[in-house]
């Protein structure tokens, strides 16, 4: 693979890979680093990427192993939705102690749901991967995705539901 090709069919997927590293990693400066080191290591490898059936899958799951490798090495963050919310923070709607607390339920909801339906959930949700990008990287059936996604965002609104409901008489 020549410098022009892989500049077209990899980097030109750094922005893809952008929010799926920043929430795995807890903040953009991480998640610049490990994009730049990520593109080292698909550099490296160029011959024999070059004809891969699925690069976008291919360079989705090196990032994501790239980055649990990352979280093994060192303690994981206190907030690993940190970036995304920081995001959010930013804009001035969002400022409210409302907006606070509903950030804060959330994030506690997700930590609640079962591991493969709160990574399908954060994947397609937060990172706005498709579904059939989520299958390769999970190695889980497209309509097995969007079974655990469903339930998923039943139980997140059942729960938010809960919450802001409460005194109200309605569950």
């Amino acid at each position: 693979m020549k410098t022009k090709e892989f500049k077209e069919r990899v980097i030109s997927m750094s922005d893809r890979l952008y929010p799926m590293v920043s929430r795995m990693l807890g903040n953009a400066a991480n998640a610049e680093d490990a994009i730049q080191e990520i593109m080292i290591k698909l550099w490296e490898r160029r011959r024999q990427i070059k004809n891969h059936p699925n690069l976008p899958a291919f360079i989705f799951l090196t990032a994501r192993n790239y980055c649990l490798d990352v979280i093994k090495k060192k303690k994981p963050p206190e907030d690993q939705y940190d970036a995304k919310t920081q995001l959010l923070a930013s804009e001035p709607e969002h400022d409210s102690y409302e907006w606070q607390e509903l950030k804060r339920n959330i994030a506690e909801v997700l930590e609640g749901l079962p591991e493969q339906q709160k990574e399908v959930m954060i994947m397609r949700d937060l990172d706005g991967m498709e579904f059939i990008e989520i299958a390769e990287l999970t190695k889980l059936r497209v309509d097995h995705i969007r079974v655990l996604l469903s339930r998923a965002r039943q139980q997140v609104a059942k729960e938010l539901q809960k919450t802001y409901s409460y005194g109200k008489g309605d569950i």
